[in-house]
C-alpha cells in the first residue's frame, strides 16, 4: 500500500494550515458545536450545589483571605492547603470575589473552561486534519461522559485538561514553522498545568517532545535546541509558585497539605508523584484504597483492561477500542510518509498522549479515581478524528473501508456491553446502538459512494451511546469526592459530601463568632462543610486524611490560649491517624476533652474553648 494513502503529498508537509473553500459553513458548525457545548455544561450547574466542599472550601476561604487564595489554603484562618498547588483555585476564587461565592460563581469557570477546551482541540486537529476532523474531534470531547462531569465539577481536572490541549495546539504551531516561542508556550502550559495538579500533566510531555523531534521542519541541533528551551518554559512557569512557597517564612503561611515536611515540592515528588505511581502509605507515599485491589472509587484492580473495567469503562472507554485500532492503522500506512508529514505527527502527538497516560493510568498502585481518566479525552477524541477523516480520504481502497467499518464495529458492541452495566437504564438504546452501527460499517464496505449518508450513520452510531450518557451526566446532581457519570449503579461510588456534622443550630452558633477560627475539627472534608454551610473559618486539624501533622498539639494549645478558636468540635473525619487512633488528631481531641466540658448543640458534641 502506498505511503500517501492517509498523507498528504510530502510537498505539502509544510504548507498553511488546512482551509475549506466554504468558511462560512465551518464557522457556522463551530459555533453550533460550542454553543451546544455551553447548554450541555451550563444548564442547571447549580443542581450539585457546591459539588466537592473540600475544594469549595479553599474557593471560600479564598474569597476572604488573599493569602488564602495565593496558597490554596482550606480556610481563611490559613491552617492548612488543599493537597493540591492552587491555580484552579486561583481561577474559581476570583470569580467569587467578582460575583460573590455561591454555587454559580463556583462552578461556571469549569464549564467556560471545558467550552475552551473543545474550542482548542476544534482549533488543533484542524490546522493539519480539516475542519470536518476538528468538528468531529470538538464533538466527541464535549459528548465524553467523565468529560461532561469534570467540567460541571469543582476538582482541578477541568483546568488541567485546557492547559494540556492548549499546549497541543502551541506543539502543533512550533511543529508547523519550528518555532521555538511557540514550543516554549507549550511548556509554559504544562508548567501551569504542574501548578494545577502536579506530575499527571507532564504525562503528555513525551508525546510533544517527540512530535517536535521528529516532524519539525529544521535540523536535528535546532530541534534538540528549541526543545531544551521548552524545558526551561515549563521549569520556570511551575518552579516560580515552588520558590515562591519554599522561601516564604512556614509560620506565616499554611501547611502544604499532603506533604511530609511542608513543602510543595516534596508534596510533588511523594504523595502526588511517585506515591501515586508506585503506592505507599500516608501521605508521602501516596497509598489509599483500591491501589491494585477492587475497590471502584479508586479505579478498581491495576493491568490492562483497567481502562474499560467496572470503575473507568463508561467514564472514557466509549470509543477508545477504535481510537487504538485506528491508531495503529494509522502508524502503519504512513510508515513510509517523509519525516515531516502532517498525519503521522498528529498521530504521535494524539497516540502518544493516549498511550502514556493510559499505561500510567492502568498500572499506577498508588491513589487513583475513576475521574481522571478526563485526561486521556482529548487524545481519543483527536485520533478518532484524524484517522477517520484520513480512511474517509483513502476509502476507495478496501483496506481503508474494511479498517473504518471494523472501527464502527468494535465501537458498536463495546458500547452494547458498557450499556448492560445499568441495563435497566434505556434498555432500548443498547439495540439501537447495535443496529446503527451494524448499517454503518456495511454501508461503509459497500456503499461509500453514497458519501453524506454514510458519513451521518457512522458518526450517530459512533456518538449515540457516549451522548446518552453525557446527557444523563448534565441532568444529575454530583457532589462528594469521587464522583461518577451516567446513571447510578448503586455502587456508592462517589459517597455524599465529607463530615456530616453540619446543623442549623451548629452553623447559627459558629456564624455568630468572631475569632479566627470559629471552631476545629478533625479533618478538612468535615471543617469545610462546616465552612460552606456556616460562612464561618473552620480549622481542619490534620488535613483530607487527618494525618498530617498540623497544627500540632503544641500550636493548637497556643492558638487556644491567644483566644483564636471559640470551639471545637468533636467527631470531624479522616482515613488517616488523625482521624483515630493516634496522630495530632487524636492527640488534640484528648488534650480538649481533658480541660473543656462538653454540650451538644444541633446534635453534634460541642467544647467551647474560650471558657476555662
Amino acid at each position: 500500500m502506498s505511503a500517501s494513502t492517509l498523507s498528504p503529498p510530502a510537498e505539502h508537509t509544510v504548507a498553511p494550515p488546512v482551509t475549506t473553500s466554504r468558511p462560512g459553513v465551518v464557522r457556522g458548525a463551530l459555533a453550533v458545536l460550542l454553543l451546544g457545548t455551553a447548554v450541555l455544561y451550563l444548564w442547571n450547574l447549580s443542581a450539585s450545589g457546591y459539588a466537592n466542599d473540600f475544594y469549595a472550601a479553599a474557593v471560600q476561604a479564598g474569597t476572604q483571605s488573599w493569602k488564602a487564595l495565593l496558597f490554596g489554603s482550606l480556610d481563611p484562618g490559613n491552617t492548612i492547603t488543599v493537597d493540591k498547588p492552587p491555580a484552579s483555585l486561583w481561577i474559581m476564587g476570583l470569580s467569587g470575589r467578582i460575583f460573590g461565592f455561591n454555587a454559580w460563581s463556583l462552578l461556571v469557570p469549569q464549564a467556560i473552561e471545558g467550552v475552551l477546551s473543545v474550542w482548542l482541540l476544534f482549533a488543533t486537529v484542524r490546522r493539519w486534519s480539516g475542519p470536518a476532523a476538528g468538528l468531529v474531534a470538538g464533538a466527541a470531547l464535549a459528548l465524553t461522559p467523565v468529560a461532561v462531569l469534570m467540567f460541571r465539577f469543582d476538582n482541578p481536572d477541568a483546568l488541567l485538561v485546557l492547559l494540556m490541549v492548549a499546549g497541543a495546539y502551541c506543539v502543533v504551531r512550533a511543529t508547523e514553522k519550528a518555532s521555538v516561542w511557540w514550543l516554549m508556550l507549550a511548556g509554559s502550559a504544562l508548567g501551569f498545568g504542574f501548578l494545577t495538579k502536579m506530575l499527571q500533566a507532564f504525562l503528555v510531555l513525551p508525546a510533544f517532545a517527540l512530535v517536535y523531534l521528529v516532524a519539525a521542519h529544521t535540523s536535528l541541533g535546532r530541534r534538540l535546541w528549541h526543545l531544551a528551551l521548552a524545558g526551561l518554559a515549563v521549569l520556570v512557569s511551575a518552579g516560580w509558585y515552588v520558590a515562591l512557597v519554599a522561601l516564604w517564612p512556614a509560620n506565616s503561611r499554611p501547611y502544604i497539605g499532603g506533604s511530609t515536611d511542608n513543602s510543595l515540592l516534596q508534596l510533588a515528588l511523594g504523595y502526588n508523584g511517585l506515591g501515586r505511581i508506585f503506592g505507599g502509605s500516608g501521605p508521602g507515599g501516596g497509598g489509599g484504597p483500591g491501589g491494585g485491589g477492587g475497590n471502584t472509587g479508586f479505579g478498581g484492580a491495576t493491568g490492562i483492561t483497567r481502562l474499560f473495567g467496572a470503575s473507568m469503562g463508561t467514564e472514557i472507554s466509549w470509543l477508545l477500542p477504535a481510537a487504538l485500532i485506528g491508531l495503529v492503522a494509522g502508524l502503519w500506512y504512513t510508515r513510509l510518509a517523509p519525516r515531516t508529514d502532517r498525519t503521522r505527527a498528529a498521530l504521535i502527538l494524539w497516540g502518544g498522549w493516549l498511550l502514556v497516560t493510559g499505561l500510567v493510568f492502568s498500572y499506577m498502585q498508588g491513589i487513583i479515581h475513576p475521574y481522571y481518566t478526563v485526561a486521556l479525552a482529548p487524545a481519543i477524541a483527536a485520533v478518532i478524528a484524524i484517522v477517520g477523516r484520513e480512511l474517509w480520504r483513502g476509502r476507495g481502497m478496501f483496506s481503508c473501508r474494511v479498517v473504518l467499518a471494523l472501527m464502527i464495529t468494535v465501537t458498536g458492541v463495546w458500547d452494547y456491553a458498557l450499556l448492560e452495566r445499568t441495563s435497566d437504564w434505556l434498555p432500548v438504546l443498547r439495540v439501537a446502538v447495535l443496529v446503527v452501527a451494524g448499517l454503518a460499517a456495511f454501508a461503509v464496505l459497500f456503499g461509500a459512494r453514497f458519501g453524506v449518508v454514510v458519513a451521518t450513520t457512522a458518526l450517530v452510531g459512533g456518538l449515540l451511546a457516549t451522548s446518552a450518557y453525557a446527557v444523563d451526566t448534565a441532568s444529575s446532581p454530583h457532589n462528594g469526592a469521587i464522583p461518577t457519570s451516567g446513571p447510578s449503579t448503586g455502587s456508592g461510588v462517589g459517597g455524599g459530601r465529607g463530615g456530616n456534622v453540619s446543623s442549623t443550630a451548629l452553623d447559627t452558633l459558629l456564624a455568630q463568632s468572631t475569632t479566627r477560627w470559629a471552631a476545629a475539627t478533625t479533618g478538612t472534608q468535615a471543617a469545610g462543610t462546616l465552612e460552606l454551610s456556616s460562612g464561618a473559618s473552620v480549622m481542619g486539624i490534620g488535613g483530607f486524611s487527618g494525618s498530617d501533622n498540623a497544627p500540632t498539639l503544641a500550636q493548637f494549645e497556643a492558638y487556644v490560649q491567644a483566644g483564636d478558636i471559640h470551639y471545637f468540635i468533636a467527631g470531624g473525619q479522616g482515613g488517616g491517624p488523625g482521624g483515630g487512633g493516634g496522630g495530632v488528631g487524636s492527640q488534640i481531641t484528648s488534650w480538649v476533652q481533658s480541660h473543656y466540658k462538653s454540650t451538644t448543640v444541633g446534635g453534634t458534641t460541642v467544647y467551647d474553648l474560650t471558657t476555662g
